[in-house]
């Protein structure tokens, strides 16, 4: 569900008691474990991790004016959800998650990027710390930068 917040406190507060704390917690995690040149705030109506214009000038290709998206937290209608860009873009490091969620003895409900859950203990904290933390932020863009020239390469851009 998009929020109308416009801090990550409002977007707490705005949240139920269970919600809240289980968004907090994974939160916590998140931020604990950003890589250098993410930042924190609240992009497309959820809490976001992105790259801003003062580390990556160009923006988000979809709307230049927002900041890279790095990865998103969310309360959605009928779960809560993690939404990881740097995994869609990275066939080995999706792989490893999906490996290591699995190993954690927890059931991994996720498409593309996005892990959904329903509780806090459906995350293994540890598990997505670590993944948030391989993706430094010049890694991110050089693979973000190479999806698009391959995306126009496909549509016959240059």
């Amino acid at each position: 569900m998009k929020s109308a917040a416009r801090t990550v406190e409002e977007y707490l507060a705005e949240l139920p008691d269970d919600r809240r704390e289980a968004i907090s917690v994974v939160r916590e995690t998140i931020v604990a474990h950003l890589p250098e040149g993410v930042e924190e705030g609240v992009q497309y109506g959820m809490i976001g991790y992105y790259v801003p214009h003062s580390v990556y000038p160009p923006g988000y290709h979809c709307d230049p004016r927002q900041p890279l998206p790095f990865a998103s937290l969310a309360s959605q209608k009928n779960h809560m959800a993690i939404y990881m860009m740097g995994i869609y873009s990275d066939e080995p490091l999706a792989n490893w998650f999906r490996d290591a969620w699995t190993r954690a003895g927890k059931k991994l409900d996720m498409g593309k990027s996005c892990i959904r859950f329903k509780k806090l203990d459906d995350v293994p904290l540890d598990v997505l710390g670590e993944a948030i933390g391989k993706v430094p932020v010049s890694e991110y863009i050089a693979r973000y930068e190479e999806v698009l020239k391959s995306s126009a390469r496909r549509k016959g851009g240059n």
